[in-house]
């Protein structure tokens, strides 16, 4: 599949709890983390989506926050993935941070200039990407 969405995640549904009108599915990783996505119910229908089914979880780079420090703060986006930072490819304005996971996955992130600097960013630092369940956008085979 070709799609725009940097990060493709291919996954099997651990759980789909299905709501009025929206839905959560819970998608296992190999390395044994989950994302969480929020769907319509009518997407969960309509793709046909059951646990043990494999799916791809997608999210835009632009979309992942990458925070080094949490201070004692506690944050609502559902999904928030430790690993290592791999590559700082930086541009004129913004970078692009990969961050390799505990199964060796990668997530993209693009952040400021600035807020590697600020951050510390720098290759081997632990950091976690943190998104939004409403940001994932599922695909399953047709």
């Amino acid at each position: 599949m070709k799609a725009s969405a940097r990060n493709q995640f291919t996954g099997t549904v651990r759980d789909v709890i299905v709501g009025a009108v929206n839905a959560e599915v819970h998608v296992g990783l190999k390395g044994g983390e989950i994302i969480a996505a929020t769907v319509t119910k009518e997407s969960v229908d309509e793709l046909g989506i059951k646990s043990g089914m494999d799916v791809i979880a997608m999210v835009k780079a632009p979309q992942v926050i990458i925070v080094t420090d949490f201070g004692g703060y506690q944050l609502s986006a559902r999904n928030q993935l430790q690993g290592l930072v791999t590559d700082i490819k930086p541009g004129k304005v913004n970078a692009e941070i990969d961050i390799e996971l505990k199964g060796g996955e990668k997530i993209a992130a693009t952040v400021t200039n600035d807020s590697v600097e600020t951050l510390g960013l720098a290759k081997g630092k632990t950091a976690t990407a943190a998104f939004k369940a409403g940001a994932v956008i599922l695909a399953v085979k047709a």
